[in-house]
Parts: C-alpha cells; structure tokens; sequence
C-alpha cells in the first residue's frame, strides 16, 4: 500500500534522495472518494516515477479520475490528460485546484469521465513538486503523461490495455510528444493521441513577444525562461536579474509566483521591449535551445492523431498549426487527421470539438459514444 501524499507550502513532499525506480512506479496516493464536481468521479493524488530529458529520476505528482459505476467488458480505457498552461508556481499544480486547473478543463473532463474513460492527469515534472517546472520541454511532458498510466495501473486495478494521449496548449504539445513514449508503457497500447492548439515554434517566443506589444504574452515569455533554466541549469536564463535587468526581472519574479489569469494586475501598461531587453542574437540562441527541447513537430509521429485547432485562437495562431501539420506530414506521419473549427478562440474549442473528440477515440479502440452535444465553452 503506497503511503498518503504530503503537502508543505503548495509543495508535495518526496523522498529525498529519490530511489531510482522504474518509471510510472507508484511513490504515494490519497484517496480523495467520489468528487461531485467531476461526475462523481472517484479522486486520487498521486505521485509517481519519470524521467526527465535528460534521463534523470524525477518525482512528479497528478490526478487519476475513476468514473463512477462499473466498467464495461474489458475495463475503462484510460485517457492521459495533459493540461495547458497554468503557471510554474507550485501552487499552479492542477492537483491542487478543485477544476483541475479552470474551468475549461474540468468541461472536457466530465465529457470524458461521462463518455466512460478513466483519465490519469500528470503535473508535469517540477510542478508541484521540488525544483522548477520544465516548462514546454516536451520530453519531460511526455514522459510524465505517459508513465502516470502506468502508475494509475497499481493504484486501479481492472483498467483497459488502450490508454490515449489528449491534451490542450502546452498539454497539446505534451501529447505529441507522449507519442514517442510507446516503449515505456509495456502491457499497455498507445491507441491515439489528441492534440488541441498545440504549442509549437518555440524558436520564435521570446522573439514574438518582444515584438507583440501585447503585455499579458510575457507571462508566456517568463515561464518559458523558468523552462529554459530547467533544463539548462547555469545557462543564461538562470539569472534573470541579469538576463532581464533589475525592474525587468522583479516584475517576471512576480508573475512566474503567481498562476495563470487572463490579466495580470504586474504586467498592465508595460512595454514589452523594455521587459524582454534581449539582443538579436540572444533571442535567436535561445530560440534555438527552446525549439530544439520543446518544438512537437522534429520526428515523425506514427500513432493515430487528431490535431484541433480554433480559427481565432490568439495564444496559438492558427497558422502555426498548420506548419506544425504540414510539416508532421511531410516527415512522414501516415495517421494525421487535422480538423479547423473557425471562430473558436483558444478555450473555447475544447468543447466546440469534443464530439468529434470522443468519435476519433472510438474509432481507435475507445468506447462508443452516445448522443453528443457541444457544450457551450469558454470564450478565448
């Protein structure tokens, strides 16, 4: 029996040293019961083992959902929810919050629990727990949503072999790069991945930011600096008082410890020339490494994937995504589905497409869907 998980400050507390073990092997899980706000679902935190990029052991905590009543011949299929981006801030773990993160999510959620899967939800690694959060380093991301699949199957005993990959934004791109993690999850079968507005064109962020003149996208700036200092540790993103400058880097400071809002009270009125004072060729370097640990589209993906986008979505342009496809295919990728809802800005299509969601797991060994209404969704 793993012992209860632990929280201190927003922080879970792990073994220190970690034993290595293999990955998606059960560290702790609280058993939360059935969450009203979920379908009834019955709620565990866990912690489990993964591996980061650089093929360290690392901790990382997240939510194994059950849904309620009993699973059909064969048991639940499991989908792996990667969640977008709520923040660095340990407290920004979506195991923390009652919706998993917003409101958004907990819609596509229930749709999923209703529709009969069980759903594991990774963190991410550092999110949650000891040290910084990789932010959009996507081996990191995609290993952790694969091996919390491998830790629900100690803590549930009964689920299906298929699990599915599905995530949105940040988590979207998680979920491309889960389809590379085949290997890691034995006994068990990737049946397809879900990619909505995935993250991509690392290389041009901070650049892109710079340029847009638009004060809210530095959040998506400063945490990609919390990323890039991760996984480089002593490399120019590790000291942002000198990286950014003094009144630069406080005002990051306090937006990498603060999660995700649609508008930051810190980051109001400001130039974002002034709060990215990087030169040319800074920006390009780091672009450089970002691209090379987090763009989703590098390799070949040869798991069935559907690829959803919103034809309004001013997080993740639309015509990223369609490099991100154009370029997949081009590499060889023989299962790409990509579907455009227009209109639908960057939440909002998470429920303008679950139907079509739902059909496309189906169709890949997931249950069959009942009658399916969008439900309304969030704008933005």
């Amino acid at each position: 029996m793993a012992p209860t998980v632990t929280v201190v400050n927003h922080t879970y507390q792990v073994p220190d040293p970690l034993p290595t073990a293999e990955p998606g092997t059960l560290i702790a899980a609280t058993d939360h019961g059935p969450d009203a706000r979920l379908e009834n679902a019955r709620r565990w935190t866990v912690l489990y083992h993964s591996t980061n990029a650089r093929g360290a052991h690392v901790a990382v905590s997240g939510t194994v959902l059950l849904p309620s009543g009993s699973a059909s011949q064969g048991g639940w299929p499991v989908v792996s929810w990667a969640h977008g981006t709520t923040g660095v801030a340990d407290g920004c773990a979506p195991s923390q919050s009652a919706n998993l993160g917003s409101e958004a999510f907990a819609q596509e959620l229930r749709a999923l629990l209703r529709a009969g899967y069980a759903v594991t939800a990774s963190d991410y690694p550092g999110l949650g727990t000891p040290g910084p959060h990789t932010y959009l380093v996507g081996a990191d991301e995609g290993n952790a949503v694969a091996d919390i699949v491998t830790a629900a199957r100690q803590l549930v005993p009964g689920l299906a072999p298929v699990w599915f990959a599905v995530g949105h934004s940040q988590g979207g791109q998680a979920a491309l790069f889960a389809t590379h993690t085949e290997r890691r999850t034995t006994g068990q079968r990737l049946g397809a991945a879900v990619a909505v507005a995935p993250a991509s064109h690392l290389e041009a962020m901070l650049a892109g930011v710079k340029a847009s003149h638009v004060p809210s996208e530095l959040s998506f700036a400063f945490y990609s600096l919390v990323g890039l200092s991760a996984t480089d540790p002593g490399g120019p993103a590790t000291d942002l008082r000198s990286l950014l400058g003094p009144s630069a880097a406080a005002a990051a400071s306090r937006v990498i410890a603060d999660c995700v809002t649609h508008s930051s009270p810190v980051l109001k009125g400001v130039n974002t020339e002034r709060m990215l004072p990087l030169k040319g060729d800074q920006l390009r370097r780091m672009g450089e490494r970002m691209g090379a640990y987090g763009d989703p589209d590098r390799s070949a993906i040869t798991v069935p994937t559907l690829v959803i986008q919103g034809g309004a979505d001013q997080d993740v342009p639309p015509a990223w995504t369609d490099e991100v496809v154009a370029r997949l295919r081009r590499l060889g990728s023989p299962s790409l589905v990509y579907r455009a809802y227009p209109g639908a800005g960057h939440d909002q299509v998470l429920g303008q497409s679950v139907c079509d969601l739902l059909a496309f797991l189906h169709s890949h060994g997931g249950t069959r869907p009942g009658a399916c209404t969008p439900p309304p969704s969030s704008h933005g």
